[in-house]
């Protein structure tokens, strides 16, 4: 095998902050840059990853399929970039079967009435359906007024 062979076959993972990827990773920089920024975000989304909801998901990994899904509408950055992250953990919500939680980044550009929106049974979500949430977010839409079913949250005075 040649120089060129060798050098082909390597191929260097950047990841989406421009900083070159540890091998086996998607994201863990090579090296790391204390100064470096988080990277912007209008809003996160956590997907529950947890043994029940993870199990109820049509996608063996949803995280990466929603991932996947917002390069594709090009979502994945820019003043409109919604970020998916797993939970390390249940949320202790399993009735509602696979839950996610929408975090406005309020202190950018994130929207205040989708904030800590709690969405349920979305291990039934379509790739439409997910597609139409996530427009809805990144046009800062009410999803009040949309019929996604959420989970009533107790209010404690």
């Amino acid at each position: 095998m040649g120089w060129r062979s060798i050098m082909e076959s390597k191929q260097t993972k950047i990841n989406i902050m421009g900083s070159e990827v540890v091998e086996g990773f998607v994201c863990k920089p090579k090296k790391l840059d204390l100064n470096k920024p988080i990277m912007h975000f209008k809003t996160q989304l956590f997907v529950c990853n947890d043994e029940r909801c993870a199990k109820a998901c049509n996608e063996e990994d949803l995280a990466t399929y929603l991932r996947d899904l917002l390069k594709t509408l090009e979502l994945h950055r820019g003043k409109n970039r919604i970020k998916i992250s797993r939970t390390g953990g249940c949320f202790g919500a399993c009735r509602f079967r696979a839950v996610a939680n929408i975090y406005e980044n309020t202190r950018a550009n994130g929207y205040l009435s989708n904030n800590n929106i709690w969405l349920k049974n979305t291990h039934l979500f379509t790739k439409n359906r997910w597609i139409e949430l996530f427009r809805i977010l990144s046009k800062n839409k009410k999803i009040d007024e949309s019929n996604f079913e959420q989970i009533s949250m107790a209010e404690y005075l």
